[in-house]
């Protein structure tokens, strides 16, 4: 048990509602916009106030580019297993391999009769999942010869054509709670996902280890099951109990989770936007941020002991560690695009690093290091290209208001303010997060290990705090633009500005640190 070392991945829970279907979407396109890698919905198809989850998944699938989608989880009881294989398969192709399935035994029992289903045991209910999901793997295995074959007390296929195989290997994610379940997971499925809300202390614990028992009895790798956890709170200015606090006590509480019970996987269950703006934009990063310096920790080398002064036959040879070679580690140049006229810096006075050593060797580990800044930045590059993106598009949609053609567009030009204003607000505040990351852990660090960066960490620290400067001027301008009606000049002008400072100040820092970093390791 504890961490079981899979790359960390940030999600939403969204309502189905049908009251108003294009909020439902709406939330959806924004959890792909601020950052989020998977979006999922509730599935009841017996309640007539959602939509139909499998419809919705299609339509939102059309709407968006990159996030995965999925069912939390698929009602199998209402859903025949070899239809709903070819579901998934068939959205997987035409998504570009984006649909993930994740299925549940069965719930509400007398909404599931009045919708025609069987009612079952909580003992059926586990094998008739068992009996779906061997012929669900039939049906995506279109290579095999002959036809799907389960003769089960619950599902019976008798030589049904295979096919069509999916894009990519869909994951089949139960939501499993009692000990069956929890060891049928260990056996057939690619992950588990429960709900934290229905999860007393301790349950984690034993759920991963039955599932790491039943994995192992099955001869797979309990590595082999991903962990996710469906989660809920509330943002506040003061910690008040677990996920009841600000943004940096739930990267805290979710790197704990992640660390000591092995989740890897956080799906926010939320229909507010903020809240997906705040979790993706200032939770998330932290959270990686925080679990790759530990895992980081985790795995550096100890420190060696004493040792006997003893004359050696022969000089040792030296050797480098098991799979080391050359830094290939690749920092981000600088284009020398400029927005903006204003130079917050003097970018000829930033002081060089020591040259590394052209005989040094890296092993994986040490270079994952170094990448893993290069990640952190390409995430902060990408939230600012959306910044970019939102500006011009409010900038559209102000001029169009200048028209004044009907109260309806004023009201969405409105609204538009607000989520660009959001938006911002969010940006800038993970930013500050990662400065200060790195202000209080890394830098002291590199400085310690080797004191010829010093001239260097004392430039980066100095140009986080003109940063934070200029993301003052940026949240001055969102006051000005939310108040007035020609406020999106200064605000354009105060983006450039950051987007100019920004990236200057991230290539600097990735051409010099990286390699320090892979060669003294994160702190």
């Amino acid at each position: 048990m504890g961490d079981y070392g899979h790359p960390l991945t940030f999600g939403s829970f969204l309502t189905p509602g049908n009251a108003d279907p294009s909020r439902v979407v709406g939330l959806a396109v924004l959890a792909e916009q601020v950052g989020f890698d998977l979006v999922t919905f509730q599935d009841h198809p017996y309640q007539p106030a959602f939509l139909d989850t499998w419809t919705l998944m299609s339509f939102v699938a059309a709407r968006t580019r990159t996030v995965r989608l999925a069912a939390n989880v698929t009602n199998l009881p209402l859903r025949p297993p070899a239809v709903l294989a070819r579901s998934v398969a068939s959205l997987d192709l035409l998504s570009g391999g984006r649909v993930e399935l994740g299925l549940g035994a069965g719930a509400f029992w007398e909404a599931i009769e009045a919708m025609g289903g069987r009612r079952l045991s909580p003992g059926q209910g586990v094998r008739a999942l068992a009996e779906a999901i061997e012929v669900i793997r039939q049906v995506w295995d279109a290579d095999a010869r002959g036809g799907v074959r389960v003769d089960g007390e619950f599902h019976r296929v008798v030589g049904a054509k295979r096919g069509p195989a999916p894009a990519h290997d869909v994951g089949i994610w139960l939501g499993a709670y009692k000990p069956r379940m929890l060891a049928l997971t260990g056996r057939r499925a690619d992950g588990w996902l429960p709900s934290l809300g229905y999860l007393q202390p301790g349950d984690l614990a034993r759920g991963n280890a039955a599932i790491d028992e039943a994995a192992r009895e099955a001869g797979r790798s309990p590595g082999d099951v991903r962990r996710l956890l469906n989660v809920t709170g509330r943002f506040t200015p003061v910690g008040r109990g677990l996920l009841q606090g600000p943004p940096e006590q739930w990267a805290e509480e979710l790197a704990d989770l992640a660390l000591g019970d092995g989740i890897s996987t956080f799906i926010l269950g939320s229909d507010d936007p903020e809240d997906l703006r705040r979790f993706a934009a200032e939770v998330a990063p932290a959270v990686r941020d925080l679990v790759a310096a530990e895992r980081t920790a985790a795995t550096a080398p100890a420190a060696p002991g004493p040792v006997p002064v003893t004359a050696p036959a022969e000089p040792p040879v030296e050797r480098p560690p098991a799979g080391a070679g050359a830094f290939a580690v690749v920092p981000t140049p600088d284009d020398g695009v400029r927005r903006s006229a204003i130079r917050v810096w003097d970018e000829t006075t930033r002081p060089t690093g020591p040259a590394p050593d052209p005989a040094r060797t890296y092993t994986p580990h040490d270079q994952a290091g170094a990448q893993h800044l290069v990640d952190v930045h390409d995430g902060l590059r990408a939230e600012l290209a959306r910044l970019h993106d939102l500006v011009e598009q409010v900038g559209a949609g102000l001029l169009d208001a200048g028209t004044a053609r009907s109260h309806i567009n004023t009201m969405t030009i409105r609204q538009n303010k607000w989520t660009l204003g959001t938006y911002c607000e969010s940006y800038c505040r993970v930013v500050t997060t990662h400065h200060t990351l790195e202000d209080r852990g890394i830098f002291p660090h590199l400085r310690a290990g080797d004191p010829r960066l010093a001239p260097v960490i004392d430039r980066l620290e100095q140009e986080h705090h003109a940063i934070h400067d200029v993301l003052e001027r940026v949240d001055r301008a969102l006051v000005a633009f939310v108040s007035v009606s020609d406020g999106m000049a200064e605000l354009r002008a105060a983006v450039d500005l950051l987007s100019d400072t920004l990236l200057s100040h991230l290539a600097y820092e990735e051409r010099e640190l990286v390699e320090p970093i892979a060669r003294l390791g994160l702190h």
